[in-house]
């Protein structure tokens, strides 16, 4: 049992956390990336079930917070978990795991920030954080 074929059109982005995950979505010829929001982990799997249906996502690229040295660590098997419920739940998605160091410093400066989260701030970053690494994958892929 492989991996469905690569989509067409829209690409999803997950930055997922414990408590929210950041949503960011290309537009149709997949060729520039959007922030969409930052959704409550308990809301997730009914927001993308419905998500997914309504835009004819294909494919979700999921962040794996690697360390500097490139290694899956702690909070990278956390993810993975998260990624296979997510795979159950929507089968007939392509998941893409994709490296995301940094983007959540990145989408952090571009906000207008120093990169760096204040635990007191409300300001969520997450999203901005999955445009930052779905806008990277879109890159990558020669989409540009």
């Amino acid at each position: 049992m492989g991996s469905p074929e690569p989509a067409s059109g829209r690409i999803l982005a997950l930055d997922l956390g414990e408590a929210w995950t950041g949503v960011a979505i290309s537009d149709p010829g997949a060729v520039i990336a959007s922030p969409v929001k930052a959704v409550p982990a308990a809301d997730l799997a009914d927001y993308l079930r419905t998500l997914v249906r309504e835009e004819g996502i294909g494919e979700i690229v999921v962040g794996v917070p690697k360390t500097l040295s490139g290694e899956a660590g702690f909070q990278a098997q956390r993810v993975f978990a998260k990624l296979d419920e997510l795979k159950k739940l929507l089968p007939e998605t392509r998941f893409v795991e994709w490296d995301e160091r940094l983007t959540t410093r990145v989408a952090g400066v571009r906000a207008g920030g120093r990169g760096r989260r204040k635990r007191r701030s409300r300001e969520r970053l997450d999203h901005l954080a999955a445009a930052e690494m779905l806008q990277e994958y879109l890159r990558a892929k020669g989409n540009l």
